[in-house]
């Protein structure tokens, strides 16, 4: 959980009702930023950088063209917009008009795949460039085309006029900029030295601001045709550039190979004569087959996309940046704030300020391509897959809603008070709930149940269930403002779920763990076992012929004479800190016997010596109280296998010796009533201890056969110890 204000910690304190106690593992679902509203389903609402909701401009769709892409937009002094596109394959290309008060209607065919440039001229008639083979037509009234300008190549990607009637159009794949008369006399005006000259603007002193695709460079040129590099970007390609109150903005996307990224500075060049007269016919030849696809026909372009500002005295800073969202158009709204036309998701964004910008409006279709603002504030877009017209503004939506993404509270779940912080000078914000047990709302879900917004949270009456969803309304104030929603939290309380023992294990006899620092606790073992030993974590096997650890979470023991260490590995779904009671019985008994309660440790030791010799079953049982209150807490118990407390030594029977000449054998039985036996070892006249075999030469039983050579007149000391070992020792003479 993020770090909570004061609200959210209220929130989490709440009572979810009189016969609900609640638990200290509250969760709160908190919404406070774009990402996290970024994931819902929204309509009409706008969603800022820094997790704040306010409607959106309305946004309102004039015309669906049927066309896959629309790519430019154009308006003449009537009110008339003009949009066209086309598609990558096909024969023609259309272009749309809308006039006031009028129905969209085709307004003029062209021979081509696309128009991506459209331009109006002081007279009020309309230029259209298609491609890939790149001709300008110049559009009568009545629709009619006429060839204006063929500069003989394959792209022309934008035009715009100067304030003398010149029109500018920035092709590719030679990268040109063409300069052309209104009487269609075109020439060279400036060569970049790059594939395309790929977008194209003049700002207020008839400069042209010209972006390049590979090298991603972004240029002015002077009216004299001089150029000046006013920034090269790490991106390949300018997609668009624009110009307000002086300072440039300018879009670049995709990748840049590093051999492009040291494109060397563009040198001015020398205007050319006059290339193509106007009407002037081409010979009929093949048309050339388009350049590898830029980003303006690929969707799947990687790198994101940036926008750049530059500002009067040249200097340029990258303004905004995505990961994924690839820049496409550059407009302005009323206040002179850049708005941006994304792919492949439809966004519209706007750029607040250096440190904020807002997800101002989802489209429906793929690309948002081209801006322009019309009259009366209004703010018009094209969009691509598919191609339709949209006005947004001026006025904001009246009314906008966001349907979250779904909350999965991994178990059944009771809900809590929904609290909304909001400024909410206008408007009115409305919340709704539902809930759920399948992941799918539309599947069997409850119905919509209204929230109430109130200082001290609203009641979320959505039936307790696994999943929960909430539905946001903004409504426009009578002055025309909107709510400012920046956060939502709803508390929740899973329902408590009982842990589980999932195993239980009984360590070696006679170690303990942790360390015992019992004064009587032998510091060596007569049987020469180790002071301490490792176990695997429980459920994991000891390494055969030896006790070092196999894997991890292993713990170590240390030698206790007559201990005995219960392991077990536990678990709880709710993640509820546990604690543990332990309890002892006869394997035939029926009373259990409390060893340790409320203990904190996934293992305890104990002392056998307190209890007979015999076979045991013990029980834990774990709870979750320390994280409950005790009405919520719950419980559950394993037992384990049964296991052996053996303190009684072996026994020596049997015994009987027998000569033949100065030899003497002894032959003695070794017995145990619960253990195998483990080792026996003699001693003679008092040396050292010797390892004694069995006479079956395998130590395998509780009962087992020697025999002992020596020399009439010595004595023999017998060592026997069982397996939890437990020794006795007798001393013969022979």
């Amino acid at each position: 959980m993020k770090n909570s204000t004061a609200l959210r910690w209220a929130a989490a304190l709440i009572l979810l009702g009189a016969t609900l106690c609640l638990g200290v593992d509250t969760h709160v679902w908190e919404q406070s930023d774009q990402a996290e509203f970024g994931r819902g389903t929204r309509k009409g609402i706008s969603i800022r950088s820094d997790g704040h909701l306010t409607l959106a401009p309305e946004f309102r769709e004039l015309d669906s063209t049927g066309v896959p892409y629309l790519w430019a937009l154009a308006e003449d002094s009537k009110g008339v917009i003009y949009y066209a596109g086309g598609a990558p394959t096909g024969s023609t290309a259309k272009i749309f008009a809308l006039a006031p008060g009028s129905k969209p209607r085709t307004f003029a065919q062209l021979t081509g795949l696309e128009v991506h440039a459209l331009a109006v001229d002081r007279e009020d008639r309309v230029y259209a460039a298609v491609l890939p083979d790149a001709k300008i037509y110049r559009i009568d009234a009545n629709g009619k085309p006429q060839l204006f300008f063929d500069p003989k190549c394959k792209y022309i990607w934008a035009m715009a006029f100067d304030r003398e009637g010149n029109l500018f159009a920035a092709t590719g794949d030679n990268g040109v900029v063409y300069k052309i008369a209104p009487d269609g006399q075109g020439r060279r005006f400036f060569e970049t030295q790059q594939t395309h000259a790929r977008s194209l603007a003049i700002d207020a002193e008839g400069n042209l601001i010209v972006g390049t695709e590979p090298g991603g460079l972004v240029l002015r040129v002077t009216p004299a045709g001089k150029s000046f590099v006013l920034y090269q970007a790490n991106k390949r390609e300018i997609t668009a550039v624009a110009v307000r109150d002086g300072i440039i903005y300018a879009a670049a996307i995709g990748g840049k190979p590093a051999a492009v990224v040291g494109t060397p500075p563009v040198l001015p060049v020398v205007p050319q004569s006059p290339v193509t007269p106007t009407g002037a016919q081409r010979p009929a030849t093949q048309p050339a087959a388009p350049a590898p696809p830029l980003t303006t026909f690929n969707a799947s372009v990687a790198g994101g996309s940036d926008l750049y500002r530059i500002q009067k005295d040249g200097f340029a800073e990258t303004l905004w940046s995505s990961p994924s969202d690839l820049i496409y158009a550059i407009g302005f709204d009323a206040q002179g704030k850049p708005l941006l036309g994304t792919g492949n998701k439809g966004v519209i964004y706007r750029v607040d300020s250096d440190h904020l910008s807002t997800d101002l409006i989802d489209a429906p279709p793929t690309q948002v391509t081209a801006f322009l603002n019309g009259q009366r504030g209004v703010i018009y877009a094209v969009t691509g897959n598919v191609g339709n017209l949209y006005a947004i503004g001026p006025s904001l939506a009246q009314k906008g809603t966001l349907e979250s993404e779904v909350l999965d509270a991994n178990a059944f779940a009771y809900w809590g008070k929904a609290h909304v912080k909001a400024a909410l000078r206008e408007g009115r914000i409305g919340l709704e709930t539902r809930s759920g047990n399948v992941n799918n709302p539309e599947a069997s879900w409850s119905g919509w149940a209204p929230v109430q917004i109130a200082p001290e949270g609203g009641t979320v009456a959505s039936p307790p269930a696994r999943f929960l969803q909430y539905r946001l309304t903004l409504e426009r104030g009578a002055g025309g403002g909107t709510p400012d929603l920046s956060t939502i939290d709803i508390p929740y309380l899973p329902k408590n779920i009982a842990p589980r023992i999932d195993q239980i294990e009984v360590a070696p006899f006679n170690y303990r763990q942790p360390a015992s620092n019992n004064p009587l606790e032998r510091s060596t073992t007569a049987s020469g076992s180790p002071l301490t030993i490792s176990l695997p974590a429980v459920g994991h096997r000891r390494a055969p012929g030896g006790l070092s650890l196999e894997g991890g979470g292993g713990a170590t023991l240390q030698y206790s004479k007559g201990y005995l260490t219960l392991r077990w590995a536990a678990s709880d779904p709710d993640g509820d800190p546990l604690e543990y009671r332990v309890e002892l019985r006869e394997q035939k008994g029926r009373r259990w016997t409390l060893l340790k309660d409320k203990l904190q440790d996934r293992f305890y030791a104990f002392d056998t010596t307190a209890f007979a010799d015999g076979q045991y079953v013990a029980r834990i049982t774990a709870s979750d109280a320390p994280g409950n209150v005790p009405a919520s807490a719950l419980s559950s118990s394993l037992e384990s296998d049964s296991f052996t407390i053996d303190n009684t030594p072996p026994e020596i029977t049997d015994v009987a010796v027998s000569k033949n000449g100065g030899v003497c054998t002894l032959k003695f039985t070794a017995k145990d009533a619960l253990s195998w036996i483990d080792k026996a070892e003699y001693s003679i006249d008092g040396g050292e201890w010797i390892l004694l075999e069995p006479e079956n030469r395998v130590t395998d039983s509780q009962t087992l056969n020697y025999t002992v050579r020596g020399k009439e007149g010595q004595s023999i000391s017998v060592r026997v110890f069982d397996e939890n070992d437990n020794s006795v020792v007798k001393q013969f003479s022979l």
